[in-house]
């Protein structure tokens, strides 16, 4: 039930006709001369946690790394294109109906379309300066700043804006208070689609922990199709709060000021007022229902994306999403987001 909550229209903006070997015909594992298991085509679908034309752009490279990788394991891929979603529940339904091969897509997305889709990978990404579960500490130590030490999960974190309100928020949770259910609920915050780990499920968590309330109980809510929209309407006081990755504020802190038009930084005018516990990393997942995806495959598309990832040209391509590297996952590995699902399933 809670699955097909959340499956929507979405998917329509990225239907892509997938064809496979010989257009359609049953020889999708004829063997080029040289000897490569040829692909007409795999459709490769990010979610909108950035601007989309800036993931487009900044993604573009990675067509030309990915036929050259999986050339190495024995697949001459001929075409790969590159879409992004309109939202994030878009990529997993199309990863379900098998328009799109391979996704970019988080955790909590995952397992939500996890009958459809298979994880082959999970990112890695550099450590935080901060990793704690006060957020107090956060705001007596930032800037946040990377660290050498790569890391396989990240947290949430309620970021209060430059509004009285959220100036008010701060305020009290810098003085060693904690914030009430009322002061909370007076503040207008925006959240990202509901299968988003960082911008809905663990902050959902985290109100039902604290102050045994959930998401949807807050009452004034504006859903945000991206990040960079919803920092462009904290900077801009249209809202209070943004529910959002923990080096957010790394990745918006030149568009703070340039395109935000705020005199001050971003480090500045806004603090933590919440943290949730640790989010495992977002995963590389294939289709189930994909014409050209098999097993063989499945393995070639990792051993290239774990190849990228530890290159320096693949290094800047995926760093549009903060990875570092891969590592290869099992279904396994995201029960601990199954069991999040459960949670938000039953507080609504």
């Amino acid at each position: 039930m809670f699955k097909k909550v959340f499956k929507y229209a979405g998917v329509l903006a990225l239907a892509v006709t997938l064809t496979a070997c010989g257009s359609g015909k049953t020889d999708g594992d004829k063997k080029a001369e040289d000897g490569l298991k040829t692909v007409d085509k795999l459709s490769v679908g990010f979610v909108p946690s950035r601007d989309p034309e800036e993931i487009v752009s900044a993604t573009d490279p990675l067509k030309d790394l990915m036929k050259e990788e999986l050339k190495k394991e024995g697949y001459d891929v001929k075409n790969i294109d590159i879409t992004v979603g309109t939202n994030f529940e878009a990529v997993g339904e199309s990863l379900s109906a098998g328009t799109l091969d391979v996704g970019f897509i988080p955790g909590g997305t995952y397992v939500l379309y996890d009958d459809g889709a298979e994880v082959i990978l999970t990112a890695t990404r550099a450590g935080l300066s901060i990793d704690s579960d006060d957020a107090k500490e956060w705001n007596d130590n930032k800037p946040t700043a990377p660290t050498d030490k790569q890391a396989n999960s990240y947290r949430a974190l309620m970021i209060a804006g430059p509004s009285a309100k959220g100036q008010e928020l701060a305020k009290k949770v810098n003085a060693g208070e904690k914030l009430t259910w009322d002061e909370i609920n007076s503040a207008s915050w925006s959240v990202m689609s509901s299968s988003s780990p960082a911008g809905y499920i663990y902050p959902s968590l985290w109100l039902k922990e604290n102050y045994d309330k959930n998401l949807s109980e807050l009452k004034n809510i504006v859903q945000s199709d991206s990040y960079g929209s919803a920092f462009a309407r904290l900077a801009a006081g249209q809202v209070d709060v943004v529910l959002a990755y923990a080096d957010a504020r790394r990745d918006f802190e030149e568009a703070w000021t340039k395109e935000y038009n705020r005199e001050k930084g971003v480090w500045d005018e806004t603090n933590v007022i919440g943290v949730t516990p640790a989010i495992y990393n977002d995963t590389i997942s294939v289709s189930k229902s994909s014409k050209v995806m098999d097993d063989d495959l499945k393995k070639a598309l990792q051993k290239a994306f774990i190849n990228i990832g530890n290159s320096e040209k693949g290094k800047e391509v995926i760093a549009i999403y903060s990875h570092e590297g891969y590592q290869e996952a099992t279904s396994a590995d995201y029960d601990n987001e199954r069991k999040a699902q459960k949670l938000i399933q039953e507080a609504q």
